[in-house]
């Protein structure tokens, strides 16, 4: 499991808040204290709810390989390290401006996207070469404002199952949307946020660039993790399948085969390979070889019918 330690976390500054005066009393309960003018978080509550968070997230992806996770961090601290890790971990993210609707009118966003990959097709398809100069300044400013909002949600076809948030106050708005919709939401939470709303609390600091790193890092992690652990289990589940296919395969064999009279004999070289392959699967090879037998049996059966010729 994806770890994060005491020492990361202070060399880090998860600890310094904000100025005393600007502080929500709703977070109150994840304050250790005050120096300096400034609230210092309890980190061993941010330790705590961080490892639980991380635990989320990784059974979220585990359970299904499929689900996903946007990534959201508007503010200047935040954009490259949601931008960076969300790719790393091959996840969505918005990291310039959240637009209004984005989760609760998703199929008008959708469309939005289908304009965007419509206008960069006639990039390289040959039909800019048609517009006038005029057009083309028109369609690329388009494009560029569309590509800024909506590059990191391009191939988000689907709503997100669980979204991760750097600063809920300022991204009240999706912090909203994703309440409305039930999707979980994990986010970092300063002491002049509130976190009601959010599933999964992460006491820190959300203005410093280590610490915006080091919660955004660790998601990816957890992300990659799950999708390991999704993996593995998917290749055991086929084989486990497998065998019982090749399970269920063998009593039909069975069945077949006693629709035709055999030999005795035959019959106990079949047990044979019968136990073997059911004792141990391996020595199904070496088992089929006792061809032997029925030859042996055979001859001793021409041998009786020719003394009850003689006799006669």
């Amino acid at each position: 499991m994806v770890q994060v330690t005491m020492k990361e976390l202070l060399e880090a500054g998860v600890h310094f808040g904000h100025q005393v005066r600007r502080w929500n009393p709703k977070m109150k309960e994840y304050i250790f204290g005050e120096r300096n003018g400034i609230y210092i978080i309890d980190l061993q509550k941010t330790q705590r709810m961080f490892r639980d968070a991380i635990a989320f997230v990784t059974n979220a992806i585990a359970e299904d390989r499929g689900k996903t996770v946007l990534f959201v961090g508007t503010k200047r601290q935040a954009q490259d390290a949601v931008r960076e890790e969300a790719e790393r971990c091959g996840q969505f993210h918005v990291n310039q401006r959240w637009l209004g609707g984005l989760l609760t009118n998703f199929q008008t966003v959708q469309k939005s996207i289908k304009r965007l990959k419509d206008l960069e097709a006639m990039q390289t398809d040959g039909r800019y070469e048609k517009l006038t100069k005029k057009e083309r300044i028109k369609l690329d400013r388009e494009r560029e404002s569309l590509n800024k909002n909506l590059s990191g949600i391009k191939s988000m076809n689907r709503l997100p199952d669980v979204v991760f948030i750097i600063d809920v106050r300022k991204e009240e708005i999706a912090v909203a949307e994703a309440n409305r919709l039930g999707i979980p939401i994990v986010a970092v939470v300063d002491t002049n946020c509130s976190p009601e709303g959010i599933d999964y609390v992460i006491p820190g600091n959300d203005d410093a660039l280590r610490a915006v790193r080091l919660f955004a890092s660790r998601i990816a992690d957890a992300i990659l993790e799950g999708q390991q652990i999704a993996t593995e289990g998917g290749v055991a589940a086929q084989t486990e399948a497998d065998e019982t296919a090749a399970g269920e395969a063998a009593p039909a064999v069975e069945s077949a085969g006693a629709e035709q009279p055999v030999a005795p004999a035959e019959t106990e070289a079949a047990d044979t390979v019968e136990k073997l392959e059911t004792s141990n699967g391996s020595e199904v090879g070496n088992a089929a070889s006792p061809a032997p037998k029925p030859a042996k049996s055979n001859a001793a059966a021409n041998e009786g019918a020719e003394t009850v010729v003689a006799a006669n």
